[in-house]
């Protein structure tokens, strides 16, 4: 008997571990999916935020149980891969949503112009300090990295399972500025598609979401005057730029990430999916 389009969809029972899980866009995956009756184990270094997560779940009837977790650290992902086993066993998902961009991280103009008066409150890429660069680089693609070498061992024991990683419209073609960010989300498309082969055999497949432009906190220095309030040049480029004309909503991560996640995507793996109103496909 074959199985309706709809079921294919289906999630419940499942087990899903996701990193930065306390946050606004993973933070609502993390809901969305203990909506379907998945069991959500929500990682956060951030445990306070995390605990919210996991009380909207519960509240409503869902499973979920809140962690502290720092992604770079082996010993609290181990920890927590046996916090959830012994709760609810072997790991169906996991989504590596731990990461972000920071100040520090980025220049303050897109362009160096040589002959420019010097601004002392500017920072060029020679201003970086590289223990601040390294540490985006390190949230956003060795947390992604750490975190499936420990998690993926019991998909590939049981011989199925699903990796969804969180990379960026800025992995492709780098944007202005976010140079640490950008360097980092590079990578971790370029290791979703080498693990994609390296475990297709084993059952596991391995894709990822690469949101555009989503107004986070981590976002929000860079598009909103910090004294007026409005929007900056910068951000409403962005906005001229998406043909959808906005920017874009945690809901509206939902629907591929359970595609990706299910069997409805079961011959898909080595992608990168958009999620970007437009903005990759633009010209003008």
């Amino acid at each position: 008997m074959t199985r309706s389009s709809l079921e294919m969809f289906a999630l419940e029972g499942k087990v899903a571990a996701i990193t930065g899980g306390g946050g606004a866009l993973c933070g609502a995956m993390a809901v969305a999916l203990g909506s379907m009756g998945v069991k959500v184990a929500i990682l956060d270094k951030q445990l306070d935020n995390a605990k919210k997560k996991e009380k909207t779940i519960t509240d409503s009837g869902g499973s979920a149980m809140a962690l502290t977790c720092d992604v770079l650290r082996p010993d609290h992902l181990k920890q927590c891969y046996e916090v959830i086993s012994n709760a609810w066993g072997t790991v169906d998902f996991l989504i590596n949503g731990a990461g972000g961009n920071h100040p520090q991280g980025t220049t303050s103009t897109a362009f160096f112009e040589r002959k420019a008066p010097p601004d002392p409150d500017a920072a060029s890429i020679f201003d970086l300090d590289p223990a601040q660069y390294r540490k985006v680089f390190d949230v956003n693609y060795m947390g992604t990295f750490l975190t499936t070498q420990i998690f993926s061992r019991g998909m590939v024991e049981k011989g199925s399972g699903s990796i969804v990683n969180i990379s960026s419209m800025s992995a492709g073609t780098p944007l202005t500025k976010v140079v640490a960010y950008s360097s980092a989300k590079a990578a971790v498309s370029n290791f979703t598609r080498w693990l994609a082969v390296y475990f297709a055999k084993a059952g596991v497949r391995v894709n990822a979401l690469a949101p555009g432009f989503f107004m986070t906190e981590q976002l929000r220095f860079l598009h909103v005057d910090q004294k007026t309030g409005q929007l900056t040049p910068r951000a409403q480029q962005v906005i001229a730029n998406t043909p959808m004309g906005r920017y874009g909503e945690p809901a509206d991560l939902i629907g591929p990430l359970v595609w990706l996640l299910s069997d409805a995507s079961r011959f898909v793996t080595g992608v990168i999916v958009p999620i970007d109103g437009g903005f990759s496909a633009y010209s003008i």
